[in-house]
């Protein structure tokens, strides 16, 4: 199976372990990854605010190439996902008629791709470790189910796709009521008090909920859990230790993939240690 394939900016920089966790999963899965040629910056969280014109028209040219390809595109990158689906809607609708997209295509976040009855079967069956050990969260954050008038996606709410992938390979996924908070995104910059009031927040929901890890599907989700712990445990007085995985990067080392040791040796948060506890590293 053939599918084109969008990285965006950040899984090419900061995020290369989702970059890389997602291409080998798909590989693993017989999904074979065809990364769009020539591909531009989506806008991510700054070309709506600027010019909705911007916003459509850097999307409507990457749709074009997937379009060309015939293939439908899978973006991991939650914010990458939301923008190509806007422009999606809006091409659609025609209201940007300079631009030419049919619709021959589809747009999918890789989660969601990933989520139907068929992989969750694969997935399963191309265990080789189990993970029962680690009892996690899945967070979802804001925009891998939001706006769905946007995405399509009706779980919009509370969300269950990561959990069903992940309790594929064995993890145990604790319900939480915290799946879809925001984890202040790219106010990490410019208010970073804000981004770690609502981070600690979601550390403390949780460790109430019984989990010892968080897995997420986003970037920025990522890099706020992830590369802000040890400066909210400085600025909050605490001794937090939650490691955050990629839920790519679970699925990997439950497939038993050498390159899963190169991803989780990236973190700020050190999941080795903990991986260690569990016998699965």
């Amino acid at each position: 199976m053939k599918i084109s394939y969008y990285p965006g900016c950040t899984l090419l920089s900061s995020a290369k372990e989702f970059d890389e966790s997602s291409r080998a999963v798909l590989h693993h899965l017989d999904i074979e990854p065809l990364e769009l040629p020539d591909w531009n910056c989506c806008g991510a969280t700054s070309a709506h605010n600027i010019s909705s014109y911007l916003a459509i028209a850097l999307n409507a040219r990457n749709l074009a190439i997937a379009e060309k390809m015939g293939l439908d595109v899978v973006i991991p990158c939650a914010a990458c996902f939301n923008r190509l689906k806007a422009a999606e809607k809006a091409l659609i609708k025609n209201e940007f008629k300079e631009f030419p997209f049919e619709g021959k295509i589809k747009v999918h976040n890789l989660l969601y791709f990933l989520y139907n009855s068929y992989f969750l079967d694969q997935i399963s069956k191309k265990k080789k470790i189990s993970l029962s050990n680690i009892k996690a969260v899945a967070y979802y954050g804001c925009l891998v189910t939001r706006n769905p008038k946007i995405t399509d996606i009706s779980e919009y709410e509370y969300p269950n796709s990561m959990d069903e992938i992940l309790k594929a390979v064995g993890v145990n996924c604790i319900p939480w009521a915290y799946k879809t908070d925001c984890c202040g995104a790219a106010l990490t910059v410019a208010r970073p008090e804000i981004v770690y009031k609502l981070v600690a927040r979601l550390y403390d929901e949780a460790i109430r909920a019984g989990a010892e890890c968080i897995a997420v599907a986003c970037p920025l989700c990522h890099a706020n859990l992830d590369m802000k712990q040890q400066e909210i445990n400085k600025t909050y007085g605490k001794d937090y230790y939650i490691p955050i995985f990629y839920f790519t990067e679970l699925l990997g080392l439950s497939f038993g993939l050498n390159e899963t040791r190169v991803w989780l040796s990236r973190h700020f948060v050190d999941p080795r240690p903990f991986l260690r506890e569990k016998r699965l590293y």
